[in-house]
Order: structure tokens, then C-alpha cells, then sequence
């Protein structure tokens, strides 16, 4: 199997996107999968590493990356030793960082025989839901997406009433990481970005316009993302199936660091779903 551990391309701004890309030079045409973090999340949180190595072992090519504004560095991507940076990310800035990681797949691996870049997968998680959501509506080259624990929507999760004004100004919204006890900052150019670029931003508008098969995936048991989310999801995208998964939470049982050398019970379920997903 090859890997390309932690190089980088450019993203905003010129800020590098760190990431690996994971599949087996022995197979050719190999579907790629690209997979999206969520909020505070990063490319290496948890099981992901372990997903994404199973995958490529069973010939799905497997490309993770952390947003350029994530909080991580080239030199540090695990966690969040780059505050300022945090604090400066938005929705618009994802959505470009995604379009330049499918631009670089798609043109740099055009002539790898392993790699079928005519058959690009998008999947995110939480937050990263949202951001492939949007993107695979406007991108013909994704021919499949895959919503792991997906938000419906990004508007209802900013502060409202006194808390939006006081965020105005102060400047500064902070939202604790309970796992890092560190106090995540949020300039208030987030709202306004997604102020600008609401219709765009607003998943709904979105999901009704993908024509791609779309895979939805979420836990009953999920108490950071509503399931009541994924179902919204249904009802829009046209061509989508709706996996509930009993007893799940919002990482399929993983916990950062994840040490074991299986996947936890829930995320081996949902690795099955994926790879039928993606051959059938």
C-alpha cells in the first residue's frame, strides 16, 4: 500500500492543507474517497486513520486532510496549537480548501493507473457534512457523497439574541474544547462570511439540488447532531438512503487517542455501509 504522509498543498489564503492519501499501487482504478473533518476535528482525531487504513486495504483510496484554518499546523496538525488561525476560519474557506484538494486529486492523479479520479467520493463528518453537501451540488466531478453524523445546517448553530450582539462586540466568540481545555475563538467575521454568502451556505439549498447517490448515516444515540438532521437530509436529497444505526453516538463509539487495532463496533458497521455503498 502507499502512503503519503502529511505533505501539504495550498489552501486560503496560501495557508498549507496538510493530509495523507492512502491506497494500494497494486490496484488499478481504484474509487477516491476524500473525507472532511468536522468542527474541531482534524484528519488524524480518533478511528479515522484506522477507517481510512482499512478502506485503502480493501481497495478504496482514502485521502483525509485538515482545513487550512483548522487550528492545526504543517508541523502540528493533531489538535489545536494555532489559535489565531481557528479563529479566522468559515464556511467560505472550507468549501475552497475542499475545491483545491479535488483540483489536486483530479489533475495530479489523472494519470495514476491506481486511482480512478472519473469516480471521486466525498464524505464528511458533522460539520464536514455540511461543507460536502454543499460542494458536491456544485462540483460534477464528485459522483458520490457519504454523510457521516451530517448537520443540516449551519445558520441554527450561531449565537443568537444578547450572545450574537455581545459577540459583535467583543469581536471574539469562545467555545470550550472540554478534551484539549482550551477556549476555541471565533472572530465574528464567521457570521458575517456566512451573512454574504447565505444562499450558498444554507444546506437545504444544496441537498435539493444534488443529483449524486448519497449515502446519509447517523446514530440514534447521537447527542452533539440531531437525528432529526439526517432526516431533514432525506427529505431533500432525491437520491439518498437514510442508515440509522442503533444505539450510535457521534463518532461511532471512537475516543481520541484510539489505540485499539480494530474499529469500534459501530464504525466497522459503518465501514461496511460505505464500501457497499461505493461497489454497488
Amino acid at each position: 500500500m502507499k502512503g503519503i504522509i502529511n505533505k501539504h498543498i495550498n489552501g486560503s489564503n496560501g495557508r498549507p492543507i496538510v493530509y495523507d492519501f492512502l491506497y494500494d499501487k497494486k490496484i488499478t482504478k481504484s474509487p477516491v474517497v476524500i473525507f472532511c473533518h468536522g468542527y474541531k476535528g482534524f484528519k488524524d482525531w480518533g478511528a479515522w486513520p484506522l477507517l481510512a487504513k482499512t478502506l485503502a486495504s480493501n481497495g478504496v483510496a482514502f485521502l483525509k486532510f485538515n482545513f487550512s484554518f483548522n487550528g492545526g499546523t504543517l508541523e502540528n496538525p493533531i489538535d489545536f496549537p494555532d489559535l489565531k488561525a481557528f479563529s479566522m476560519n468559515n464556511y467560505s474557506k472550507e468549501l475552497s480548501d475542499l475545491k483545491s484538494v479535488v483540483d489536486w486529486v483530479y489533475c495530479e492523479h489523472k494519470g495514476n493507473e491506481a486511482l480512478d479520479t472519473n469516480n471521486l467520493i466525498l464524505m464528511g463528518h458533522s460539520r464536514g457534512g455540511g461543507i460536502s453537501t454543499i460542494y458536491a451540488s456544485e462540483d460534477k466531478r464528485i459522483k458520490k457523497l457519504v454523510t457521516l453524523a451530517g448537520v443540516s445546517n449551519f445558520e441554527s448553530r450561531f449565537p443568537k439574541g444578547k450572545a450574537l450582539n455581545d459577540w459583535e462586540s467583543n469581536i471574539l466568540y469562545y467555545v470550550r474544547n472540554t478534551r484539549t481545555n482550551q477556549d476555541m475563538p471565533h472572530s465574528f467575521q464567521f457570521y458575517k462570511d456566512f451573512l454574504a454568502n447565505k444562499n450558498r451556505l444554507t444546506i437545504s439549498n444544496a441537498a435539493k439540488k444534488l443529483t449524486v447517490p448519497h449515502l446519509i448515516i447517523h446514530g440514534d444515540n447521537d447527542k452533539a447532531v440531531n437525528l432529526d438532521e439526517a432526516e431533514e437530509l432525506k427529505t431533500w436529497s432525491q437520491n439518498s438512503v437514510l442508515f440509522k444505526l442503533k444505539g450510535a453516538n457521534h463518532v461511532f463509539g471512537a475516543k481520541h487517542p484510539w489505540c485499539k487495532v480494530k474499529l469500534p463496533v459501530d464504525l466497522a458497521i459503518v465501514y461496511s455501509k460505505i464500501v457497499d455503498f461505493i461497489n454497488n
